[in-house]
């Protein structure tokens, strides 16, 4: 089923699964009249001579620079060449893909001035599978994403590269073989192309969603972990974090319950009076998570169904205003936090990985995991691994938002630097599903060595990790087991398991 896209409706979901399920995408009607609509009112403007930024002007510090008639004609492909000055490998297909469904709904509102032409091509790209060539760095948030957006525009005049079919092509090649007619560009076009954040946009939808799954996971982690410290079961109790209100700790202790009913620590097992912070805030910290991440999803939700251009075309008003709704930041604020909160959250996993390992804190467990101590270090190793990702994550959780760094002449001398906290928040995010992986390793390994009735949930999400993972008896490398098991928690495959058998957990 085809994602119709209006311009206000387009969600998270909607994205994540144009780019990486494949999913075609259809122009609402009412949308296409209100790209032509638009469109003949820009027209009536050029033909009155009206001085426009960006379509008879230059642009940043030429903005002043009016340009002739002839000028125009060619002033969109040199725009177009001149940005598109990315460096470095190509940016993963999915990314470029999201990118091109939030322009096309940025179209769709009627405010761009494009062609309709325009707006259909990338239409058709998405449909047929041809994605831009785009340099994954180049980007500094403002006037939106233009280096990576050009090389997607680029397309537009049958220029650039694309990949089609598993394989890269010169652009004209690419649509040819697809079966595309080259637009071309006119009078606005390219700059309707290029005027957003919208491959920041992009990559934000996608760890968005992934960042849901991912809390998830860490809930799932964090219940196989207390059973087999067998921790004090009372601070997981939802009423208690009612009491203080905040709707993240009260969603993340109800999915740390779902995980542990039937256990028998339920049911008498002598536990401590209170645990270490590492294990009893764990639904304080992750519900921390979970409100940043609510904040996260709703600024992208309106960005996503908003306008970023400039100019920006009211033609039921007859007025083009000018401004800067390109500006990456309401978006790359909320990104950098997010990046923060992971990093957050994989922090407490590896003290609670700590707490497994180190025999003075693990309850009776033992030292490293092994039964051979000395002879064996068992996980010993596997905690180096993942204490060095989570530096990595804090090196990356510096914010990126005010680091501006001024451009073109000072005429752009604040910029969101929003492609920054996309790449970075993309590496935070894969390196705690490595954490987390160890950890799932380490709780299935701790769980294995008590003899106590372990909760519904988490027997499920043991059983899964034992598909991949063996019990660690004999010392052996463990890189295969830690790269398998970040593979699986990447799939989600445990999470998977566990709602299968007890339910799915909340989100927020």
């Amino acid at each position: 089923m085809s994602v119709i896209i209006t311009g206000k409706s387009l969600t998270i979901e909607d994205v994540y699964r144009v780019a990486y399920a494949l999913e075609t995408v259809e122009l609402h009607s009412k949308a296409v009249q209100r790209i032509k609509t638009c469109r003949a009112f820009l027209q009536e403007k050029i033909d009155e001579r009206e001085i426009m930024y960006g379509v008879n002007t230059g642009i940043g510090e030429f903005s002043e620079t009016v340009l002739t008639d002839e000028q125009v004609k060619d002033f969109q492909k040199y725009l177009i060449y001149n940005h598109s000055a990315g460096l470095g490998e190509p940016a993963p297909i999915e990314h470029i893909r999201a990118a091109m469904l939030t322009r096309i709904n940025v179209h769709a509102n009627g405010n761009s001035g494009c062609r309709p032409e325009i707006t259909q091509t990338l239409v058709d790209m998405l449909n047929k599978g041809v994605t831009p060539v785009v340099c994954e760095k180049g980007s500094v948030g403002a006037c939106g994403d233009l280096s990576p957006m050009s090389q997607i525009a680029l397309l537009m005049m049958g220029e650039g590269e694309a990949f089609y079919q598993g394989k890269r092509y010169p652009g004209e090649k690419a649509l040819e073989l697809a079966g595309i007619p080259v637009p071309g560009l006119k009078a606005r076009d390219g700059l309707a192309v290029i005027n957003g954040s919208n491959l920041t946009a992009g990559m934000a939808c996608i760890q968005i969603y992934e960042a849901e799954r991912l809390l998830k996971q860490f809930e799932i982690a964090a219940a196989m972990t207390l059973e087999a410290l067998m921790a004090n079961l009372k601070p997981y109790d939802t009423r208690l974090h009612a009491l203080r209100g905040f709707k993240g700790a009260v969603t993340s202790s109800k999915n740390i319950r779902k995980m542990i009913e039937g256990s028998d620590l339920l049911s008498g097992i002598k536990v401590k009076v209170q645990d270490a912070y590492s294990m009893r805030s764990t639904p304080q910290v992750i519900g921390a998570a979970r409100d940043q991440l609510r904040w996260t999803r709703s600024q992208l939700e309106i960005e996503i169904n908003g306008v970023g251009d400039n100019p920006i075309f009211l033609p039921e008003d007859k007025t083009v205003l000018t401004g800067a709704n390109f500006q990456g930041s309401p978006i790359s604020v909320p990104l950098d936090m997010l990046g923060a909160v992971i990093t957050m959250v994989s922090v407490l996993s590896e003290r609670r990985l700590n707490r497994l390992l180190n025999p003075a804190l693990s309850v009776g467990l033992p030292a490293f995991l092994t039964k051979g101590a000395g002879m064996f270090s068992g996980h010993m190793l596997s905690q180096y691994t993942a204490d060095m990702m989570i530096v990595e994550q804090r090196i990356l959780s510096a914010p990126a938002s005010i680091q501006s760094i001024p451009a073109a002449a000072d005429q752009e001398d604040f910029v969101s630097m929003g492609m920054n906290t996309a790449l970075k928040t993309r590496k935070i995010i894969d390196n705690a599903y490595g954490i987390l992986g160890i950890e799932f390793i380490a709780a299935a390994q701790a769980l294995d060595f008590r003899e106590f009735t372990p909760g519904i949930g988490t027997k499920s999400a043991h059983a899964e990790v034992r598909k991949i993972v063996e019990h660690l008896d004999v010392d052996r490398p463990l890189y295969l087991d830690h790269n398998n098991m970040m593979a699986t928690v990447k799939k989600r495959d445990i999470l998977h398991s566990v709602e299968k058998t007890i339910g799915e957990l909340d989100t927020y």
